[in-house]
């Protein structure tokens, strides 16, 4: 018997890992900051087309902010916000910090420093809005950092002389500072003998 010859089917479309494409992605942002990544560096480490790349994240921005967003939820980018959570007292929460941060920052296992502080360094004009979008993250953190040394200073634990806004900025400093010296090669022992410095001038009641 005749029968009508059946319509090839089509082939599903190509997937990606999405999370796996989203780690590459972190890497290359955290090693070369965002100015120096192309779309085609990215979409050929992540082993993707630039279509799917729009379709999956949008446009560079939209990743590189997302990257920013995963960075902050991963082990590597919470600790300061877990410290501050976790600890019973300020110097507590901020000595675990910085010694955190002397560990982190040099690893081996993944790029230099935080990539939220140094990601997006010397970028274009037509490129302030990421700079901006780090910036206003970076100062969120100081706001916390202030918050928290105020409800510090409540419970008597920080002088009444003691400013928490410009405490918070010294702390911003110091951890800015592991950053960057991590990426100029700083070894962890060399980070932590420096927060142990920075840690060092928590202010106390004067006698």
């Amino acid at each position: 018997m005749w029968r009508m010859a059946e319509t090839p089917k089509r082939g599903r479309p190509r997937t990606f890992d999405r999370a796996a494409a989203l780690t590459t992605a972190t890497r290359l942002f955290w090693e070369r900051g965002y100015e120096g990544v192309s779309i085609g560096e990215l979409t050929e480490a992540m082993g993707i087309r630039s279509g799917s790349l729009y379709a999956a994240f949008g446009d560079k921005k939209s990743l590189f902010e997302e990257v920013v967003d995963a960075y902050g939820r991963s082990p590597v980018g919470a600790f300061v916000e877990v410290a501050l959570q976790e600890e019973s007292t300020a110097y507590g929460a901020f000595a675990r910090i910085l010694r955190e941060a002397a560990a982190i920052y040099p690893d081996p296992a993944h790029p230099a420093g935080c990539l939220a502080i140094s990601a997006a360094t010397n970028v274009t004009p037509q490129d302030a809005e990421v700079r901006a979008f780090l910036r206003d993250r970076r100062n969120k953190n100081v706001d916390g950092f202030e918050a928290r040394l105020r409800e510090a200073q409540r419970a008597g634990e920080l002088p009444a002389e003691v400013s928490p806004r410009a405490l918070a900025d010294y702390f911003a400093i110091a951890l800015q500072g592991l950053s960057q010296r991590a990426q100029d090669g700083a070894t962890a022992p060399q980070l932590t003998a420096a927060a142990e410095l920075a840690l060092a001038a928590w202010p106390t009641a004067r006698g």
